[in-house]
């Protein structure tokens, strides 16, 4: 999965997966004292996922640490495209978290709280517990918002293992995909893929090709019926990796129905009910022995009401250069941007390294001289010791990192997924200190690409 985006803290319900509780005084990384009602900084970022650390990493090396402040209520700060493995039973949820003051770069402000409201023309950001902030720079990295409401009938999440739901989006429901895998027994197991732009659009069929495995190991198998419902026109937007999984769906006899959009679950039937997005208005109900929800998404509403946003609410940013094309002192990065690439992180370490240059260009009053080139990666796990490495850019052609074909499924490249690249994350990402496997592509391609 992408575009890494740090959960709120854990409440009860997933209606609730989004606000912010006990918030209190805002608390600032470096001091234990309160901030003050109001503040000002060079460069104030907004989000501590992964766009957001990074960025505060980079900016601290630029400007120092006491010149830079992080909003974000978290306490935890997830790593979730490991969660694909964690809804298999490979990886612990544990194994993902790590507190949120352990990622922030030293010294930098933590101001622990929720952002309500940006206005860009006074440069000034509104906290939620009522603090101010204003900036000269302002980097937004606030991911998206999930929206399991927008589903009909889907069950509160406490009641999910009940009902064989599971979602490997959030951190209060990915446990729940392994608890349904682990029960089944025999039926349908079914996988969505909603009629909106998502984060890692990889994901949903991850999780299908390893309960595939999954049941396999478990003699499981023959008793069940593998469907993929994808609101999509296509398996996968690159064609060189489509075939290749169109291939896999063949041979291990799954069955994938496009432009199957879910709107509905009767939990007390173990139904889901989708809607023929060609032909609106005609409906197919599927009965289900296990269910993997991938949440409709959309942009975070203090991004989406403020005048930061493009039409559909996203951060309106120059897609070569990731400043927001009317603010130029704004600068978006993730999955809260419209840039039209794939969220994913590794989307944003690419962004990241690009985005560090342009600031600097911008703050010598010169003109950015690099581009961004849609640089994203989706590592497509097929089973549990295979991956198909997907990279590609802005025009949905491959930009693969090492001279061999990508297409193909191999163990080497699980390895990357399982157990370099969230090393990679922690220790090389989050101190911005990883831009992206650009160079070393050149290299492994003898500068040809």
């Amino acid at each position: 999965m992408a575009t890494v985006t740090v959960m709120h803290c854990q409440p009860a319900l997933w209606r609730q997966s989004y606000r912010t509780a006990r918030l209190g005084s805002c608390h600032l990384h470096t001091t234990s004292s309160h901030a003050s009602s109001k503040d000002h900084y060079k460069v104030l970022v907004l989000g501590g996922g992964s766009g957001g650390i990074t960025m505060s990493a980079r900016m601290k090396r630029k400007f120092g640490a006491e010149n830079v402040a992080v909003v974000e209520p978290s306490e935890m700060h997830y790593y979730q495209p490991i969660w694909t493995l964690v809804g298999a039973g490979a990886k612990s949820l544990a194994s993902s978290g790590r507190p949120t003051a352990s990622v922030m770069p030293p010294g930098v402000r933590w101001v622990k709280s929720k952002v309500q409201e940006i206005m860009p023309d006074t440069n000034t950001v509104k906290t939620d517990n009522g603090m101010k902030i204003s900036y000269e720079y302002l980097i937004v990295a606030l991911g998206l918002q999930l929206h399991y409401e927008k589903i009909k009938g889907l069950p509160d999440i406490e009641d999910w293992v009940k009902f064989k739901i599971g979602s490997n989006y959030s951190v209060q429901t990915v446990e729940k995909t392994w608890k349904a895998l682990e029960n089944f027994k025999e039926g349908n197991a079914v996988f969505s893929f909603p009629n909106t732009p998502v984060k890692c659009a990889g994901a949903p069929q991850k999780i299908m090709y390893l309960t595939d495995a999954y049941l396999r190991k478990t003699g499981k198998r023959s008793k069940a019926n593998i469907v993929y419902n994808t609101s999509l026109p296509v398996l996968f937007g690159v064609k060189k990796y489509a075939d290749a999984l169109w291939e896999i769906v063949k041979n291990r006899n799954i069955q994938v129905n496009l432009r199957q959009n879910l709107i509905e679950v009767r939990p007390d039937k173990q139904q889901a009910v989708f809607e023929n997005l060609d032909k609106p208005g005609e409906t197919k109900v599927f009965e289900y022995e296990m269910l993997h929800v991938t949440p409709p998404m959309g942009p975070v509403s203090a991004v989406k009401e403020s005048s930061l946003a493009d039409g559909a609410g996203w951060l309106d940013v120059n897609k070569d250069t990731l400043q927001h094309k009317r603010y130029p002192n704004v600068f978006g990065i993730g999955d809260c941007t419209n840039l039209p690439t794939s969220k994913t992180a590794a989307a944003v370490a690419a962004q990241s390294s690009i985005l560090d240059r342009t600031i600097s260009k911008i703050m010598k009053n010169e003109k950015p001289d690099r581009k961004y080139d849609g640089y994203t990666s989706c590592p497509l796990v097929t089973s549990y010791n295979t991956v198909i490495l997907a990279e590609f850019d802005y025009d949905g052609q491959p930009l693969e990192t090492f001279p061999i074909d990508q297409s193909k499924e191999r163990r080497t490249m699980f390895h990357m997924k399982a157990d370099v690249m969230p090393h990679l994350y922690w220790h090389g990402l989050l101190k911005g200190l990883w831009g992206g496997p650009g160079p070393y592509r050149k290299i492994m391609h003898l500068g040809m690409k």
